[in-house]
């Protein structure tokens, strides 16, 4: 039933704020444990954080494995895509198992709109695919990878995380450019466009992706509203330790600058 998703997806961006309101406070108090701040923390945002234990090691992995999460999701989401413009444009029909998760989380019964609900959720898939093919091509050939990890749990939590997104997309049909020489690895201050405004515009970039896939969606669609919560909450704990890390690394930063949306937060 589409409560259970709603529920997952709400718990998930619960657990997230919870860690964005108490991060702060229980580092001020001295409480934060290594082991939970080698799980909320990656790449250049665990700089600072004093050296984590040999066993805390073991579990890294490299930040550049990110890739890996959009090569899953082209993969997955390319299937559900083709399997669902099949059921909707060519008669076919989706295969068993998808039926038989569809039945348990998803919806049964027959929608008084059912045509407009099976183009939506096409419409979400093809963006959702079309997002993941622009993130892979961003981190095979633009973006520039320092010895920045990850956290072995952060790795598994996003692999699985674009699959569940693409399934949750599904479960609402019915059923029936680098072109320069790397100098240095180094961070600096990023400048320009939205940059002028705050220290993380693609995590607000990604937040305004998954609120217009809501919107495609129709605004009632309660369990994708839940799936842009998560993403809300997750996107600015991540927004705010970017914005830490260049607040505490460059005494010149601009204090002008929010960590997530413009003028807001």
């Amino acid at each position: 039933m589409p409560a259970v998703l709603a529920s997952a997806w709400a718990l998930l961006a619960a657990a997230f704020l919870a860690a964005l309101v108490l991060v702060p406070r229980l580092r001020r108090a001295g409480v934060v444990s290594g082991l939970f701040q080698d799980l909320v923390r990656y790449g250049k945002t665990k700089s600072g954080c004093g050296q984590c234990p040999g066993w805390l090691r073991l579990l890294q992995v490299p930040k550049r494995w990110f890739t890996h999460f959009y090569v899953v999701s082209v993969l997955w989401n390319g299937f559900l895509l083709i399997w669902l413009f099949q059921a909707e444009f060519l008669g076919g029909s989706l295969p068993s198992w998808i039926q038989h998760v569809h039945r348990a989380l998803g919806r049964d019964s027959q929608s008084e709109d059912m045509d407009s609900e099976h183009f939506s959720a096409l419409l979400v898939l093809l963006l959702l695919w079309l997002h993941s093919c622009r993130r892979l091509a961003e981190c095979l050939w633009t973006s520039v990878f320092s010895n920045g990890v990850i956290h072995i749990v952060q790795y598994c939590f996003g692999l699985g995380y674009y699959i569940a997104v693409g399934s949750t997309v599904l479960c609402q049909v019915p059923t029936n450019v680098r072109n320069r020489k790397v100098v240095s690895l180094s961070h600096s201050v990023p400048f320009g466009d939205w940059f002028e405004r705050v220290s993380c515009p693609h995590y607000f970039a990604e937040l305004l992706i998954y609120v217009s896939m809501a919107i495609t969606l129709e605004f009632h669609n309660v369990t994708w509203w839940c799936v842009v919560m998560y993403v809300l909450f997750n996107q600015a704990l991540a927004a705010v330790l970017c914005h830490e890390f260049y607040q505490k690394n460059f005494s010149s930063y601009p204090k002008h600058r929010k960590a997530f949306i413009p003028f807001v937060f």
